[in-house]
C-alpha cells in the first residue's frame, strides 16, 4: 500500500497524464508545491515499487497498477468533494477539508460515503430537506 505522500504523487501524476497526456517532473513539482529534486526522489521510489516506469530524461508512465490506484484516488477525492458539498460545507473549505481527511479514511468508509452520495443524488428533494434541516440548526 502506498503511503499518503505516495498517494498524493500518484494522484497528481494520474491527473496530469489524463489531462495533458504526460507528466513531467517540473509539472508535478509545481502542482504539489515541492522541489523538483523531491519529485525525482519520489518518482524513483514509485518506479521501484512498480507504480510507474521512470527513465531519467525520458519521462515517466504509470504502470497498470499505478493507473488503477491513480483512478481510485481521483475517485476518492471527487467523491469526498461531492459529499462535503451535499452536506453543506462552504465551497472555500471543501478542497482543504478533502486534503485533510482523504488519507485517513478506509476504503470501506469511502464506499459507504459513496452510498450516501448516491442516496442524495437519486432524489434532489433529499438534498433540499437536508439543507432545510441545516438552516434550522444554524
Amino acid at each position: 500500500m502506498p503511503t499518503p505522500t505516495m498517494e498524493d504523487y500518484i494522484e497528481q501524476i494520474y491527473i496530469l497524464m489524463e489531462t495533458k497526456g504526460y507528466a513531467r517532473v517540473s509539472a508535478i513539482a509545481e502542482a504539489l508545491q515541492v522541489q523538483p529534486s523531491s519529485v525525482t526522489k519520489m518518482v524513483q521510489k514509485l518506479d521501484k515499487d512498480n507504480y510507474l516506469n521512470y527513465e531519467k530524461y525520458q519521462g515517466l508512465i504509470l504502470t497498470a497498477k499505478g493507473k488503477k490506484i491513480g483512478q481510485r484516488l481521483v475517485y476518492r477525492h471527487e467523491l469526498l468533494e461531492q459529499f462535503l458539498k451535499i452536506i453543506g460545507v462552504d465551497d472555500e473549505n471543501i478542497y482543504t477539508d478533502v486534503e485533510g481527511i482523504e488519507h485517513h479514511l478506509s476504503w470501506n468508509s469511502i464506499d459507504r460515503i459513496g452510498d450516501v452520495v448516491q442516496y442524495f443524488e437519486e432524489n434532489p428533494k433529499r438534498v433540499e430537506q437536508l439543507s432545510i434541516l441545516r438552516e434550522k440548526s444554524e
